[in-house]
C-alpha cells in the first residue's frame, strides 16, 4: 500500500486540525467526507477542497471503498462507525475516547479482533513538548523518577458574567456529562504520563466542581505509582479564573540525578545552566493532530505498530476510570 484513500466521519470543530494533518501528506486522496448536518459538511469540504459530501457513513463507505476511515464524532457514536467499518474490511482511526467506558471497549475489540487495524486518535503523546519530555527521561537525564507533578489550568469552563465557558462554546454537550474533567480532558495527560513513566496506577483521587452549571467535575486531585515506584501527581482546574481558556500544563519530573521542568512553552533542566528548549505552543497543538495523523498513515503503508492502538489505548481507558473509582464515582 503506497497511496491511501482515507474517508472522513465527523465535520466538527476537531476535524479541522485533523484535516490539516491529512493535507499535509502527498501521499493521501481524501475520498469523501460525512456529516449528518449537510451545510456543515459541504462547509468543511469546501474549505479543504473535498469532492465527494455524505450525510451517511454507509453509504460514503460503499461508494467511495476507502483503505481506512478517520472518525471525528462523538463518543457514542464510535463503536458501531467502528464495527460498520471493520464489517466493510475498512482500516479505522478513532478519535478518543474509543468508547464511553472500559466495557463496551473491550467488546468493542474483541468484536473487531484482526479484522482491521484499529488506532485510537490520542495525540497528547504526540506533542512535540511531551514528547521531548519522553525521550529526555527516558535517556536518563534525570535517573531514576522518583517523584513527578502534573499541574494544569485553564478557564474553560469557568463562567464569567455574560459571557459561554469557552469549552462549552466549542462542545455545548460537554455540560450534560455526569464525567467531564477526567473523561474528556485529563485522558489526555494519563496518555502521554504513560508514555513518559510507563504503567501506573491510582492511588487516591478527589473530584470537585466549580461551575455548578455543568454535571460533572472540573477540578481533579490524583495521586499515582508508577510500576517503577515513582509518585505521581496530577492537579488540575480548568474553570480557574484568569488563565487562559486552553490548557496550561506544569510538569516537573524530579529523579535521582536531576530534575526536568516543562513550563507550559519551555523545558529546562535544573542542576545544570544548559539552553533552554522554548516550544511554540500554538504549532504544537497543530504539530499533535498531525502525529497522529501521521503515526496511522505511515502504519498502514510500512505495516509498523501504531503507539495508541486499541489495546495500548484500552490501558488509558482502564487508568481513567480507576481515577472515578478511587474518587468514589461509579462507571
Amino acid at each position: 500500500m503506497s497511496r491511501l484513500k482515507i474517508a472522513i466521519a465527523g465535520a466538527g470543530a476537531i476535524s479541522e486540525f485533523h484535516l490539516r494533518g491529512w493535507r499535509s501528506r502527498s501521499d493521501v486522496e481524501i475520498c469523501g467526507l460525512c456529516d449528518p448536518d449537510q451545510a456543515r459538511a459541504e462547509a468543511r469540504a469546501e474549505q479543504f477542497g473535498i469532492d465527494r459530501v455524505f450525510t451517511d457513513v454507509e453509504v460514503m463507505l460503499d461508494q467511495t471503498n476507502p483503505d481506512a476511515i478517520d472518525i471525528i464524532t462523538p463518543v457514542g457514536t464510535h463503536a458501531d462507525l467502528v464495527r460498520l467499518a471493520a464489517g466493510k474490511r475498512v482500516h479505522v482511526m478513532c478519535q478518543k475516547p474509543m468508547t464511553a467506558t472500559v466495557a463496551e471497549a473491550e467488546a468493542l475489540i474483541a468484536d473487531v479482533g484482526e479484522t482491521v487495524r484499529f488506532m485510537v486518535h490520542e495525540n497528547y503523546r504526540f506533542r512535540p513538548h511531551y514528547a521531548e519530555m519522553a525521550r529526555r527521561v527516558a535517556d536518563g537525564e534525570v535517573g531514576n523518577v522518583r517523584h513527578a507533578r502534573l499541574t494544569v489550568r485553564s478557564s474553560s469552563l469557568f463562567d464569567y458574567p455574560g459571557k459561554t465557558p469557552f469549552l462549552l462554546g466549542r462542545q455545548p454537550y460537554l455540560a450534560g456529562f455526569d464525567r467531564l474533567l477526567v473523561f474528556e480532558i485529563l485522558i489526555h495527560h494519563l496518555d502521554a504520563l504513560r508514555s513518559i513513566f510507563g504503567e501506573m496506577d491510582v492511588t487516591s483521587a478527589v473530584l470537585d466542581r466549580v461551575n455548578s452549571d455543568v454535571k460533572g467535575e472540573d477540578v481533579a486531585l490524583v495521586t499515582l505509582r508508577s510500576a517503577a515506584g515513582a509518585t505521581i501527581v496530577i492537579d488540575a482546574n480548568v474553570s480557574a479564573i484568569g488563565y487562559p481558556p486552553l490548557p496550561t500544563d506544569r510538569l516537573e519530573v524530579l529523579g535521582d540525578r536531576d530534575t526536568l521542568v516543562l513550563d507550559q512553552a519551555v523545558i529546562r533542566k535544573l542542576s545544570v545552566e544548559e539552553p533552554l528548549t522554548v516550544h511554540d505552543l500554538k504549532a504544537n497543538y497543530q504539530a499533535c493532530f498531525t502525529g497522529a495523523v501521521n503515526a496511522f498513515a505511515d502504519g498502514l503503508i510500512t505495516g509498523a505498530p501504531f503507539p495508541t492502538d486499541r489495546l495500548d489505548n484500552l490501558k488509558t481507558l482502564k487508568l481513567m476510570e480507576s481515577v472515578y473509582r478511587a474518587a468514589g464515582i461509579a462507571v
